[in-house]
Formats: C-alpha cells, sequence, structure tokens
C-alpha cells in the first residue's frame, strides 16, 4: 500500500529515530526516497522476494517502487530512517554515480555496512536534523539535502554489501497472502495453498523470516488496526481491534503489549497530545 508519512508542508522530507517497540506500518511503499541506518541491534528487512539481514552499521536505501516492512527485530533494536522528496532527489541526484536514487525500482544491492566513521557521521547529521525540524524549515531543508549527498557517499565508500537472501516460493507466498489478508486461512489452509505440509511451512517461514506465521499474521492485523483506528476520533479501539481481525479485546491488548510494549492507552495519549508519530513512525 502506499503510505502518508506525514511529512509535513514546507518540508522536503522527515527524519526519525525508530527503536524498538514502536508501532511499524504493514508492508508498504511511499513516493519518497527512503534511507536507513542501523545504530543498535539487529533486524531484517523482507523486500519484495528478498531478505536482508540489518546489523549495526547497516546502510539501507528504499525506493519508491519497492514494498518493504521490517521485522525480526533484536530487543536492542534502533535505527534512524529518513526519507526524501522526489523535487529534492532530483536537485541533488545530478551526477552519473547518483542517478540510481532517481529510479522507482533499480537493479542491485543496497543495503551496505559503513565502518565506525561514517556511522559517527551520519548519526550527528541525522541528531541534528531531528532536533532542527520543528524549529527551522529552512535549515532543516538545507540540512537534509546534504543528509542525502552524505548517505549516498557513505554507501559508495563501502565495499560491505549485504546480499539479500531469496524467500522460498512458498515463504514468498504466505506473506503476500498474510499481507493482503491477515485473515487468510489457518496453518492448514496456508500450508495447502503453498503445497507444504504444515510443519514445513512452519520451519522454513520461521528461518526466513525471523517471526512465526502467528506473529506474522499479528502484525498484520495490527497494521491494520491502526488503519482502522487512526487518531481515535472516528471509531473505538474495541471496534477497531475486532474488525481487524483480532478474536478478542483481551488478544489484541496481549498482541499491543508485546509488539508496542506500551498498552494500548498510549493511543490515546498521543492523540490528545497531539503526537501521530506513534502512528507513523516506521523502518
Amino acid at each position: 500500500m502506499i503510505d502518508d508519512l506525514g511529512v509535513r508542508i514546507g518540508l522536503d522530507g522527515r527524519v526519525v529515530r525508530h527503536r524498538v517497540g514502536d508501532v511499524r506500518p504493514r508492508a508498504h511503499r511511499h513516493a519518497e526516497l527512503e534511507v536507513n541506518l542501523v545504530v543498535r541491534g539487529t533486524a531484517s528487512y523482507l523486500l519484495g522476494e528478498r531478505r536482508y539481514a540489518l546489523t549495526s552499521g547497516t546502510l539501507t536505501w528504499l525506493f519508491p517502487g519497492q514494498d518493504h516492512v521490517l521485522v525480526n527485530e533484536s530487543s536492542d533494536h534502533e535505527l534512524w530512517w529518513a526519507v526524501f522528496r522526489p523535487d529534492l532527489v532530483a536537485q541533488i541526484a545530478t551526477a552519473r554515480h547518483a542517478r540510481p536514487l532517481l529510479e522507482e525500482d533499480p537493479v542491485g544491492q543496497f543495503s551496505r555496512r559503513l565502518d565506525s566513521g561514517w556511522v559517527r557521521r551520519l548519526s550527528v547529521l541525522f541528531h541534528e536534523l531531528q532536533d532542527a525540524e520543528p524549529v527551522d524549515d529552512v535549515l532543516f531543508n538545507t540540512g537534509l539535502a546534504y543528509l542525502l549527498s552524505v548517505a549516498w557517499r557513505a554507501f559508495l565508500a563501502s565495499d560491505d554489501v549485504v546480499e539479500g537472501v531469496d524467500l522460498h516460493p512458498a515463504v514468498e507466498a504466505v506473506t503476500r497472502l498474510l499481507r493482503a489478508d491477515p485473515d487468510a486461512g489457518d496453518l492448514a489452509t496456508l500450508a495447502r495453498a503453498a503445497r507444504l505440509s504444515s510443519s514445513h511451512l512452519s520451519r522454513i517461514f520461521k528461518e526466513q523470516t525471523g517471526v512465526s506465521i502467528s506473529r506474522f499474521r499479528n502484525q498484520q492485523r495490527l497494521q491494520r488496526f491502526l488503519h482502522l483506528y487512526g487518531t481515535g476520533r472516528r471509531t473505538t479501539a474495541m471496534a477497531a481491534a475486532l474488525e481487524a481481525g483480532f478474536g478478542s479485546y483481551a488478544q489484541f491488548y496481549r498482541v499491543f503489549r508485546e509488539q508496542a510494549g506500551r498498552s494500548p492507552s498510549a493511543l490515546r495519549t498521543a492523540a490528545a497530545d497531539n503526537d501521530l508519530s506513534l502512528f507513523r513512525d516506521h523502518g
């Protein structure tokens, strides 16, 4: 699905520090070019039919034509992400070496591990931009253009390419089904669709995605809930939870606590404080 990442009018992008437990969108894409820098812990990206392992120091580019979802985060996982509006990318990516940044879904590997010097330099830039965003639009936009240039240079300076692992066709098919409909059949039904035994499907799904089918299913239900609930002005949490596919509010509460590290009351608090980052932050 095409996501609105909440880029404020007048700004050329956003900068966010994501920590494990932040509520993330389901598999999605967006009009903006995105770059991620892992600063702690580990996780994985499911990107199309491939899985990319992320460790500290990994810099990853995500393009507008690519569906992606962050899974299997370690308990200490943190990353910076920034997005850049197409007009800004067109202004900056004028050199031949930067032309991939203009593409919707370029051919190649766009995840590399950086050395500690580049990680420190980029982390400082991310942090300064996060501080500047609510204060000075001109300063933020100028810094965002600089971040885009420096992050691409850091990427080109590294030879440590993160090779994606091809997902088993059955795993790719099941993830696609569950992204489209979290209630797309029980394990036996999914296994029949994938032409595997239930035990074989469960094993290779966990091996390749890092999460169980039931956990992945609940992640998709939770993201459907967030879409339905919004800021809580049009429906109740219970109504949105049941419509999202949770069998009861108790099941929803448990899954929300597991995924977000807080109770659903955080949604009401965020809405009351007009802090919509809880609904938009991702990886």
